[in-house]
């Protein structure tokens, strides 16, 4: 009883201590900030103050602590979410900056790009009459994108063309899918391709792997994957392991231990598989990996 009331008291002790110095150094950060604002050599203000917590002190004190982890605003958070849909709405075509212009590098087969004629090597030279010169890929991706239905006017500069060549697009739903290439190497081996995993990967997986004809060995490509979503990476284990094998465990001071097994398992399907993996392979693309 003696030893659990002095356990209490020093711990109290501890965190009123910790409260403390947490106010002092809110208190140097803000005063920081003051000096830099009344000091430097243009007015801090609007999202130029916004790019100095969340581009500036915010991601550099998640650096110092980890170089893992990583904070999101609402527009990258919002972004992020898009891209871990599996679709967004747009008009289909991956585009590039380079040497401040932004080229089209492909427009994908089926989208409004495609179909209107834009063609690989185009520089877009304005969206909605709002010039690209200067602009990043970011930037004009974001103008390229809208609801469903909507227009989208885009000019390009083509090579052998005299005057600037106009485009009217109409935006569709654009698949992103994280399985981009499958196919089998030979009769029974099966090659895929997981560029991510967002929230259609574990079904991806499971369909490419079901369009296999009597498959006795796979090559599983993650070069170059990110990762993503935890629970895609789980479920694409669940589908290769057998049922009860361990997958990963989660474990930190804000939430209990976790371990993820294998519920479901592939039902005694086995067979060999080759993992690819470079320095690119990373988080979820690590957890399937290491399962």
């Amino acid at each position: 009883m003696i030893g659990s009331l002095l356990q209490g008291k020093v711990g109290a002790q501890s965190s009123a201590a910790d409260e403390s110095q947490l106010r002092d150094n809110l208190k140097e950060f803000t005063s920081v900030y003051a000096l830099v604002e009344q000091n430097y050599a243009e007015p801090i203000t609007g999202d130029k103050a916004d790019t100095v917590i969340y581009d500036g002190a915010i991601p550099g004190m998640l650096r110092v602590l980890d170089p893992h982890s990583s904070f999101h605003d609402p527009k990258d958070y919002a972004k992020m979410q898009e891209e871990q849909r599996g679709h967004y709405y747009g008009v289909g075509m991956l585009i590039q900056q380079q040497q401040n212009k932004i080229y089209v590098r492909t427009p994908y087969e089926g989208t409004p790009s495609f179909k209107a004629g834009i063609r690989p090597g185009d520089i877009i030279n304005s969206v909605d009459g709002k010039s690209a010169d200067g602009m990043s890929s970011e930037q004009v991706a974001k103008l390229l994108k809208g609801p469903k239905g909507t227009h989208v006017t885009l000019t390009t500069i083509r090579e052998g063309s005299s005057k600037p060549l106009s485009f009217d697009l109409l935006r569709d739903e654009i698949p992103n899918p994280s399985v981009d290439l499958k196919y089998e190497i030979r009769p029974g081996v099966g090659y895929i391709h997981l560029k991510g995993f967002q929230q259609t990967t574990a079904k991806e997986v499971e369909d490419a792997i079901d369009s296999f004809s009597d498959l006795k060995g796979l090559v599983f490509d993650m070069r170059g994957n990110p990762g993503g979503l935890l629970s895609q990476a789980v479920e694409v284990c669940d589908h290769l392991l057998a049922k009860g094998q361990n997958i990963v465990s989660q474990r930190g001071r804000a939430y209990p231990d976790q371990v993820y097994t294998a519920t479901h398992g592939n039902g005694g399907h086995t067979f060999p598989i080759v993992i690819l993996v470079n320095r690119n392979t990373a988080s979820a693309a690590e957890i399937v990996s290491g399962a």
